[in-house]
């Protein structure tokens, strides 16, 4: 029942009428770190801080080996300000009155851990001193007066030992930092927990006001209080166990709620205070498994809240869910607690989802506010409430792959509504969320004002589908969910990426073929059950030339099927791509070449989407880069007068087209990164164009999902 009301009220949350009360957190700008350190092969941002003036961002960067600042002086337009190179990897950050503390990891291996407390003169910039600690540091915080900074030192496991089992020696410790007088104390929590109480395996820490310190040990799960003052351990309490009903527990190509996770420890990683007798902790399960969730407990170790399955049900309404990567849910790692005005908030960071959950709390059954948009895997953050900003580092540096790198984001509180997310889903007849992600390819309603069809890509091979979108709602809704079936069961071997009417109620799919893993290029028809009445392969004389790069889109104009292929395949001159014709009452094959524009270095070009509209087909064209350096996503027309397919066996006409509208400023207003995806267009009857992008289904991506329409003659 508990889970059941938690469910109810974060689905009650998220899809209100039409948008989130005011005030909200909405996202002003990002900052890729690169910019930092222009000359490192990788670089991060993970835990951050910001001065005592919140004009300052400070964070951490352990693969790039130093500590970033972000000046924020306007908040809107955040600037590189520096890079101090650390010798050893730095794993946290704070701040006190313009010094900044450092945990810097020194150590050998896993059985001869060190590691020093580095201070920094934020001014210059220099390092000031360097104190040993005697172990291998992880979590950094300072108290209220700025007296005090705890260190929790936590010699970590080595996974590759034992399958990572504890205990493992030696012990970690925590480490107290007297400011004024610069002097160490340790203080030792071995003993203390029910699993591996010989090995303590400290994690994260608190300060409250009345300088006690909560400090979480995660595969101990164990948290433990501390008297800073004198160093006293002076109470502490397991973290427990629990099992998570409704949630999804396999990793098999489709999102299904209907599970349940058996009990396992919450094994906490970060902990902040709620007020001095009650801290909230975010059960990451970095051992054994998580339990999906935050919880709040009492100072005695009573549960004063559990949040259930709330998290992973929001993230999978959002398109969030990392289906590919569940066994821990979206992963709830960093935490921060804060004041704006007379609310206090609860910031939670999924670090699968790349999610951050906002809670007022309450004192009781804390209040879920909105989801924010974070960057790949955020692990830091920090509140500013005296400039109403809230700031997330994100860790996860994809730019060796060609994909995004780590960005710090910045969002700021005010009156309106939320701008994300921009698309949700309802829930299904059973209770649970409809599972979507990875949005490929859409179609309007021709008779139904703001009704769109749209599909989902291979992310969701298991369970590939037609989504019913409430385009009318803000944000819009994800109201049914179709599956393509075929022979009763859900069908196989196909890579959606299209989707047109076929004027009968059914629907003609274009799934993108992959030789390589026995998917076909193909066409399919659909009756309004989305079980597959046609399948239409790729004739012999276009497969002799395939390559993976296939269908991107389908429309319909008439009797014809017109098909975008993605990239050129070897039977095409250097930037010209075919537009295929499939002609469905005489069954004939054909196509045009359309000119591409150009690509950038070291990336291509290609079509992702093709719409008919009056008396043109739209189509998408876009570059695969992402962030600074995305330069192409953009939405072209050719008239259809233009469309005359020839024979496949012959000289392919060349199109001309114009340019309908640049994307990449719409992108940009989203405040994040520019998103590389851009695979969905529809226009309705009215002339409304609505723009999707494709999230790949959180794989080496932030998840962000962005729907926005603009007028079309």
């Amino acid at each position: 029942m508990h889970i059941k009301s938690v469910l109810l009220a974060v689905t009650a949350g998220l899809l209100a009428s039409s948008a989130y009360a005011a005030p909200v957190f909405n996202r002003i700008a990002s900052l890729p770190v690169e910019l930092n350190a222009p000359d490192a092969e990788a670089t991060s941002a993970e835990i951050i801080t910001a001065s005592e003036d919140g004009m300052m961002l400070i964070y951490s960067d352990s693969p790039g080996g130093g500590i970033g600042f972000i000046d924020i002086t306007d908040p809107k337009a955040p600037k590189a300000a520096g890079y101090v190179k650390i010798d050893g990897e730095p794993t946290s950050v704070t701040e006190i009155g313009g010094k900044v503390f450092a945990g810097v990891n020194a150590s050998e291996s896993f059985t001869n851990p060190s590691g020093q407390l580095v201070v920094i003169d934020l001014a210059s910039k220099a390092v000031e001193a360097t104190y040993e600690l005697g172990g291998q540091p992880d979590s950094v915080a300072h108290n209220e007066a700025g007296t005090l900074v705890a260190i929790a030192i936590e010699n970590e496991r080595d996974e590759e030992v034992n399958d990572g089992a504890i205990p493992q020696a030696p012990s970690g410790f925590v480490v107290i930092f007297d400011v004024a007088a610069k002097t160490l104390q340790r203080v030792e929590v071995t003993g203390l927990a029910d699993i591996a109480p010989e090995d303590a395996e400290p994690e994260f820490l608190s300060f409250n006001a009345n300088d006690e310190i909560a400090l979480t040990m995660q595969e101990n799960n164990w948290i433990v209080i501390i008297d800073g003052k004198t160093g006293k351990v002076t109470g502490g309490f397991s973290a427990g166990e629990t099992g998570v009903a409704g949630v999804d527990t396999k990793n098999d190509g489709k999102i299904d709620f209907s599970g349940d996770n058996k009990v396992m420890p919450r094994e906490p990683d970060s902990v902040k205070w709620l007020g001095t007798d009650r801290v909230v902790i975010a059960n990451e399960g970095d051992w054994n498994g998580g339990s999906r969730g935050f919880t709040i407990f009492n100072r005695d170790g009573s549960v004063a809240y559990d949040s259930g399955n709330a998290l992973d049900v929001n993230a999978a309404q959002l398109g969030h869910y990392p289906d590919a990567r569940n066994k821990k849910g979206v992963e709830p790692e960093g935490l921060e607690v804060a004041s704006f005005g007379d609310s206090q908030y609860i910031f939670i960071a999924e670090e699968r989802s790349s999610l951050i959950a906002v809670y007022k709390d309450n004192g009781a059954v804390p209040e879920f506010v909105q989801s924010l948009p974070s960057g790949i895997s955020p692990e830091g953050l920090v509140a500013i409430p005296s400039r109403n900003l809230l700031a997330t580092a994100n860790e996860v540096d994809l730019r060796a792959d060609g994909l995004g790198g780590s960005h710090v984001m910045i969002y700021e509180l005010g009156e309106g509504e939320a701008a994300y997310p921009q698309l949700v889903s309802d829930l299904d007849a059973d209770g649970h969320p409809i599972g979507w992600a990875a949005i490929s390819g859409a179609v309007a309603d021709a008779d139904k004002a703001g009704t769109l069809y749209a599909v989902s890509d291979s992310v969701l091979y298991a369970a590939p589908a037609i989504y019913t979108i409430d385009a009318t709602q803000k944000p819009a809704k994800i109201v049914a969910k179709t599956v393509v079936t075929r022979g009763g069961d859900a069908a196989q071997k196909l890579d959606l990426e299209g989707i047109t009417q076929d004027g009968a109620g059914g629907f003609w799919l274009a799934s993108e073929g992959d030789a390589a893993k026995l998917v076909p290029h193909a066409l399919y028809h659909v009756d309004a059950d989305g079980k597959i009445v046609e399948e239409v392969p790729f004739p012999a004389a276009l497969l002799g030339s395939q390559t993976r790069f296939g269908a991107e889109g389908v429309a319909k104009a008439g009797d014809v099927l017109w098909v975008a292929v993605q990239r050129e395949w070897a039977d095409d001159p250097k930037g010209l791509v075919k537009l295929l014709a499939y002609n469905t009452s005489s069954k004939e094959w054909g196509a045009v070449r359309y000119p591409l524009e150009a690509a950038p270095e070291g990336g291509w070009v290609g079509l992702s989407e093709i719409t008919v509209h009056g008396e043109h087909a739209y189509i998408v064209e876009r570059d695969n880069q992402i962030a600074g350096k995305a330069g192409l996503k953009a939405v072209y027309r050719v008239a259809l007068s233009d469309l005359v397919a020839a024979p496949l066996d012959g000289e392919l006409p060349v199109v001309s087209k114009e340019l309908v509208r640049d994307l990449i400023p719409d992108l940009k207003a989203q405040n994040g990164y520019v998103v590389d995806k851009v695979e969905s267009f529809a226009i309705g009857a009215d002339g409304t164009a609505y723009v999707i992008t494709d999230n790949d289904g959180v794989k080496d991506s932030s998840g962000e999902t962005f729907l926005w329409t603009f007028g079309v003659e």
